[in-house]
């Protein structure tokens, strides 16, 4: 029982970081806003007040409160990982020597000649080579 009950929170955790399903959590943002709106015009129907804040959104004055309304804002999810450390497992690291590469500076009081044959060659791969 408590395993099921365990494995169901995770579930729950899961769901809610990573889909949209965190939006059901701000339905008393929802309720609450509409009896704002209630109050102010007691003959607004709840499909009323649904298509002026989704399918028609209107610029009533209360933006701040409209923003917290359950999908109005999009967010990125949130992406949860849990790992298991095997005690044993360890990362090495291993120094390669890699020969210093050195190039010839043009001779040229021009700066701009420097730049005029490389136009062409631009697609073409480096000529280079590492000796490891």
């Amino acid at each position: 029982m408590v395993k099921k009950l365990i494995s169901i929170l995770f579930l729950s955790l899961y769901l809610v970081s990573t889909t949209e399903l965190y939006q059901l959590l701000k339905i008393p943002n929802l309720i609450e806003h509409y009896c704002e709106h209630k109050k102010l015009n007691p003959e607004m129907p709840l499909i009323a007040f649904l298509k002026t804040h989704y399918n028609h959104p209107v610029n009533d004055g209360d933006d701040g409160k409209d923003q917290k309304l359950p999908f109005i804002i999009h967010s990125a999810p949130l992406a949860l990982v849990f790992t298991v450390m095997n005690p044993g497992f360890s990362f090495e690291s291993k120094n390669s020597h890699v020969q210093q590469i050195t190039s010839n500076k043009i001779s040229s009081k021009d700066e701009d000649f420097r730049f005029k044959g490389f136009a062409g060659s631009i697609w073409e791969p480096p000529r280079f080579s590492l000796v490891i």
